[in-house]
Parts: structure tokens; C-alpha cells; sequence
């Protein structure tokens, strides 16, 4: 497939913010598409090659591009990075140098999508001594035989910033009427992609064999699930009422959510963004293995725990596990404990379907069956008052824990969905705002004093889920130890960008800016209404956003969470209403 016919197509949605349209050119843009592509499609619209939980990536930075620009163009290094500069985006810069290059080649190889994605392919497996040079090589290769629209878009598509805004819920919107000429039938595309994580198949799968094949994707083992989310309320009697009166209360543990997949021997561990993670956590493994039940996908909160106490430790404590290097020294000084909450599936049958009291049931026989004592079943209690629901609070936090999961005591286990099934609750702090948020960094300012030569303050943002955006909600300066801003600052160089990212809406200025990316959890005393920050802009008051008053870092940064993962700004302005008690 001739790759241009996809560049026209992507230089008209550049044109327009409306999803409606993007969803319309998306559907000619499938309709365009041979079967058998549609798939790599899908994959490069994501910005990626293969689906998360295989951790394929290119390994291409934005210096390698300039390089690249570089080299083809005949302009200095400096010289594009100044006007990377200027435009903010990489292929744009391309797009611009390239139009004024002189083509020197007298037979050019055609460019087709099939070409990009098998240059992106080799790219991804070529490690080792001398592979940036390879990369180079392959990816010049592809420049030099294209226009230089087509190289804007290949730059994109190699760095994950189609800048189109697109969300998976567009992508599955346009799925359903390219493929079946109804929008509704974008549910039964959700619940695949739910239990598959892999769009890329979803949609391969619909274009090839049709819906009526897309409806038997089912759960397979070693293909982690997408997780049910949990809402948050800030009362115990409101949590009462969301699940009518009744419900089972979980500890909610300061530790990272995994979805545990065993058959037989082997196992594999999965993060929360669906990271395959088993080689930092082999005695988690090693524990799996001593379930007698041989064949399972069980979810569980893994926590750092003192290895002399065994107290519960903070979740940055569990950080050190994430490390490439030292693994077996990092087991022996960072220990943890497995609480296992749930169980999706055993014995080759699904087992989301069940209601949760019958899932805790199963789940209790597996564990207690275990002889390794990292393995705990979740403490729970069945609660059916304010007052026994706080108690159970009380006990959670003696024991260290962030608060209580709420849970409809009926409820099936719905993969890839946020609702009110589950429901989370946090301790109540000594402020107004009762829960932390999950905030990601976008941009930063540079310290004084003894904090010269790293950030000052850092400015940070909610997802807008509708928007596909990142606005902007408040800066941050307090709670950090020079040891956390060091590994920050290490941390945020990766993603350091010249200008403000596209995703990213903010009127402040900062001294710095970074690609959406690192998620920390801040505390503050109150959400309040400011006209200088993006969030929320105009849902309270015309003119003015919401910000948070005194927000201060809880030393958590979450390398657990995606930031389309983070706080929604729905649920920030949510959370304004119900602290002024403001009705819709």
C-alpha cells in the first residue's frame, strides 16, 4: 500500500480538532486499507509496533532523528535542533528542511506502508555495538526515498507523536462503521480489546473474519487483561449508597498492582499499564509456583515490606525492585508481600463473569492452599453500616494501609472498565481534599539555593479523556528529598522537550518542558478556582480553571501508571463540586 495514499488522508485530520471528523477519516482511511495491513495500521497510530505487554520499542530518540535530518539534508546539527526550537515537533522540521533538498538519487524505491513497518521491525531487534549506526542507516534509507510529507509522518509515527489526538475510543469508533457499518458494534470491539490488549489484532481479526469472530476473542494466559478501574468517593456513607447498603471492604495497600499468569512452571507477571515485569519480581515468581492450582490468572498488591518487622513499607520503598541491574541484591534488601485480591481465571474457564463473592470464595481456596508465606489473601469484611465500614477504615490504617476498596458484592469483574463497582476511599488527611491525585509532569522551572542545577518547581496536569489532552492544574515545589529530585531530574532529562508538547495546554511559562510522561501523587489542603491554570477551564466559572491549594509531593512516583492512567479532569471538577457542595 503506497504510503502517500495514508499521508493524504493524515494531512486532512491535521486540519480539524473535531473527533466526528476524525473518526470519518479514519473510516476511509480503513476502507482504504488492504486486510491483511490494517493491523500495522492500527499499531502505528498508537505509536507503537506491537502491542505493550510483548515490550517492543525502536529505541529511537529525537537526537537520532536530528542526526538523521542532518546527515540528508546537509544542514548542521545545530541547525536543525534550532529549529526543532522553533516548530516543537520533529517532523515538521523534516517536512520543511527536506522540501528545499536537492534529490540526487536517480532511481528512488517505492514507500509503502508494508516498507515502513518492516524498516521499524528491524530497527526495534537491532542491539548491541554499532547499532545507532545501523538505525541510522535504516532509517535514512526510508528518507531518501521519500517525500517530504512522508517523512514528517514516518519521524511521527517512529516517536509515538502523531499529534492527531486519537484515542483508542476513536480508533474502535471508526473500526465498528468501517468494518460493520454500525457505531454499537464498537462494544463488542471494547470488550476484545479488554481481554486482548492488542487492537491490532482486534482489528485484524474484524476485517478478516468479521464480528461474529471478534466476539470469541476470549482470555488467554500470558495476554495480560486490561484492569477494572475503581471510581473514588470521599464518605464511607457515600460509598454505602453507590453499592446499595451493602458491600465487601478490602484494605487498599501502598503497593503496585500486578496480574500474576501461571500455566504449569512458568509464569508471568504483568504491571498495571500491562509491563511485562516478571524479571523484577522473581520471588514473586518463585511464590506462584507453591498455588496448587497450576493454571490461573490472579490479581494482587504487591508490597515492599520490612524484612525484619515485616511491616508494610511506602510504595517508593517498592521502587527499587524496578531497577535493570542488581536484581538478586534488590530481592534480598527490598522484600515484599503478595495480597492477592482476585481471580479471573482457572482450570482453562473464565472466571470474570462470576460474582465477586463467588470469585473471593475460589480465591480463598487457592491461597490458603499455598505453603510460601509471601502469599496473603487481601484482608476483607463484609460491611453493611457507616459505622462498621469506618471501623474496618481504622484497622486498615493501623496497619499501614492508603485506605478501603468497596466492592458490590454481586458484581462481575468488567476488564478495561471504570464504575462504580469498585470504589476507593483514602484515609481522611488533615485537609479539605480528602484523596491524592495522580498528576503527570509537563513542564519545570529551575531551582536556587540547594536546589541549583535541578527543578525548583514542577508544573503538572490531569488527562482529559474526551480531549485526548494534558492540562495543566498546578505547580509543585514541596515534598521532595534531594535524593527523589535527583533521580527526577535524571528521569525528566529523557523527555526534556524545546517547546511545550502539543498534548500539553498550559498559559505559564516554564523553563523547561517534557513529553507527558512521569506520573507523581501529590496531597493538597482544597481544590480551588484559578484563571491560570487549563484544568476544568470554564466547567465552575467563565474564565477560570481549578488548581490545588498547597499541593505537596507525597514521594511517590508512580512508574506504574500510564498518564491517560492519571487523574481525569471530570474527576477533578467531581471533586470540586462535592467539596463546595455544588449541585449539577
Amino acid at each position: 500500500m503506497d504510503f502517500s495514499t495514508i499521508v493524504n488522508i493524515l494531512e486532512q485530520m491535521e486540519q480539524t480538532t473535531s473527533r466526528l471528523e476524525l473518526t470519518n477519516y479514519l473510516v476511509t482511511l480503513f476502507k482504504n486499507t488492504p486486510l491483511n495491513l490494517v493491523d500495522k495500521i492500527i499499531y502505528l497510530i498508537q505509536g507503537k509496533i506491537r502491542p505493550d505487554y510483548e515490550g517492543i520499542e525502536m529505541g529511537i530518540a529525537e537526537k537520532m532523528i536530528i542526526r538523521i535530518i542532518s546527515q540528508i539534508s546537509n544542514i548542521s546539527n545545530d541547525e536543525a535542533y534550532r529549529k526543532y526550537r522553533e516548530k516543537g515537533d520533529l517532523g515538521s522540521v523534516a517536512e520543511a528542511i527536506l522540501k528545499n533538498k536537492i534529490q540526487t538519487t536517480l532511481f528512488n524505491e517505492k514507500v509503502t506502508i508494508e516498507r515502513i513497518y518492516l524498516v521499524f521491525d528491524k530497527i526495534s531487534k537491532t542491539t548491541g555495538k554499532g547499532s545507532q549506526g545501523t538505525k541510522i542507516k535504516l532509517f535514512a534509507s526510508l528518507f531518501n526515498d521519500s517525500s517530504p510529507e512522508e517523512c514528517k509522518y514516518i519521524i511521527r509515527f517512529a516517536l509515538g507523536t502523531l499529534r492527531l489526538g486519537i484515542a483508542d475510543s476513536t480508533i474502535m469508533d471508526a473500526l465498528a462503521l468501517a468494518y460493520t457499518f454500525e457505531k454499537k458494534n464498537r462494544k463488542i470491539l471494547e470488550s476484545a480489546y479488554n481481554v486482548s490488549s492488542d487492537l491490532g489484532r482486534v482489528s485484524k481479526i474484524l476485517a478478516k473474519q468479521g464480528l461474529k469472530a471478534v466476539s470469541a476473542i476470549k482470555i488467554e494466559l500470558f495476554i495480560p487483561i486490561r484492569p477494572m478501574l475503581a471510581e473514588r468517593v470521599q464518605t464511607s456513607k457515600e460509598a454505602l449508597e453507590k453499592v446499595s447498603g451493602r458491600a465487601a471492604v478490602e484494605f487498599k495497600l501502598d503497593g503496585e498492582r500486578v496480574q500474576i499468569h501461571r500455566r504449569d512452571k512458568k509464569v508471568q507477571i504483568f504491571s498495571r499499564s500491562l509491563e511485562n515485569i516478571t524479571h523484577y519480581y522473581p520471588d514473586v515468581a518463585e511464590a506462584s509456583r507453591t498455588i496448587t492450582l497450576r493454571n490461573f490468572i490472579i490479581e494482587a498488591e504487591v508490597v515492599a515490606i520490612n524484612k525484619y518487622t515485616e511491616e508494610f513499607l511506602p510504595f517508593q520503598e517498592l521502587m527499587h525492585r524496578r531497577r535493570k541491574y542488581d536484581i538478586d541484591k534488590n530481592v534480598e534488601n527490598y522484600p515484599v508481600s503478595v495480597n492477592v485480591f482476585d481471580i479471573l481465571y482457572a482450570s482453562g474457564r473464565d472466571k470474570t463473569n462470576l460474582p465477586y463473592l463467588e470469585r473471593r470464595a475460589l480465591l480463598k481456596d487457592t491461597i490458603t492452599n499455598s505453603v510460601d508465606r509471601r502469599l496473603t489473601l487481601i484482608q476483607q469484611r463484609i460491611v453493611s453500616s457507616v459505622d462498621q465500614l469506618e471501623k474496618f477504615m481504622a484497622k486498615s490504617i493501623e496497619y499501614g494501609c492508603e485506605g478501603l476498596v468497596v466492592k458490590q458484592t454481586n458484581s462481575p469483574y468488567r476488564a478495561g472498565a471504570r464504575g462504580f463497582a469498585w470504589i476507593k476511599i483514602k484515609r481522611e488527611y488533615r485537609s479539605e481534599l480528602v484523596d491524592t491525585l495522580d498528576l503527570v509532569i509537563i513542564g519545570g522551572s529551575y531551582g536556587r539555593g540547594r536546589r541549583v542545577g535541578r527543578y525548583g518547581a514542577l508544573l503538572l496536569a490531569v488527562y482529559d479523556k474526551n480531549e485526548n489532552v494534558f492540562k495543566s492544574v498546578c505547580k509543585v515545589g514541596s515534598g521532595f528529598t534531594d535524593e527523589v529530585l535527583e533521580e527526577l531530574f535524571t528521569d525528566l532529562g529523557k523527555y526534556m522537550i524545546p517547546k511545550k508538547h502539543p498534548r500539553a495546554y498550559s498559559k505559564l511559562e516554564m523553563d523547561t518542558w517534557f513529553i507527558p510522561t512521569i506520573v507523581i501523587e501529590i496531597i493538597a489542603s482544597e481544590i480551588t478556582l484559578s484563571p491560570e491554570y487549563d484544568a476544568g477551564m470554564d466547567s465552575i466559572r467563565k474564565g477560570f480553571g481549578l488548581s490545588l491549594r498547597f499541593p505537596k509531593f507525597t514521594k511517590k512516583i508512580r512508574r506504574d501508571k500510564n498518564p491517560q492512567d492519571i487523574t481525569d479532569e471530570s474527576e477533578l471538577i467531581e471533586m470540586y463540586r462535592k467539596q463546595r457542595n455544588i449541585k449539577l
